[in-house]
């Protein structure tokens, strides 16, 4: 259960966890030992997972986002498992996921420019067996936040 502070603290760390504990507190209306323990406990608890600084993808050449949907005729789970281990050796692939309806998986993937996404797609296509692989590439990010939303997040009764 998180309370009003906690669901502030949250807010605050997904805009930038540099900012100091005691700056956190001040926003919030804690000192800093009683922010520092919520912290620690959100944590502990795993509701903060990491920590973590997010790059300009054009400054580090990572600029092209490709979204690839995959389809296979295989379902097991010794498939599934040497899919994701082979795709876990791809560091072109920062999101992967299984999916409901007539894609089964999703790939979010980075890039410098379309010559690297061949490579990567050659390379793919050589280590798994897949029925179907189609790619999209991102002409223009409108949108992206690394914060979730914390509307949803379960809240005890207090304000």
């Amino acid at each position: 259960m998180f309370d009003r502070t906690d669901r502030q603290i949250l807010a605050i760390l997904q805009q930038d966890c540099t900012v100091p504990v005691a700056e956190i507190g001040r926003r919030v209306g804690l000192s800093t030992t009683p922010c520092w323990r919520r912290i620690q406990k959100l944590e502990d608890e795993g509701v903060i997972e990491k920590r973590v600084a997010l790059l300009n993808p054009k400054k580090i050449r990572a600029g092209v986002t490709v979204f690839v949907t995959l389809s296979t005729a295989h379902h097991g789970q010794d498939w599934l498992q040497r899919f994701a281990e082979a795709i876990s050796e791809f560091p072109e692939v920062v999101e992967f996921y299984r999916m409901s309806g007539q894609v089964d998986y999703l790939l979010r993937v980075v890039v410098p420019d379309i010559e690297s996404y061949d490579l990567f797609y050659k390379k793919l296509i050589a280590r798994i067996e897949l029925s179907n692989v189609s790619s999209s590439f991102a002409m223009e990010q409108i949108k992206f936040t690394t914060e979730l939303p914390l509307d949803y997040a379960a809240t005890d009764s207090s304000p």
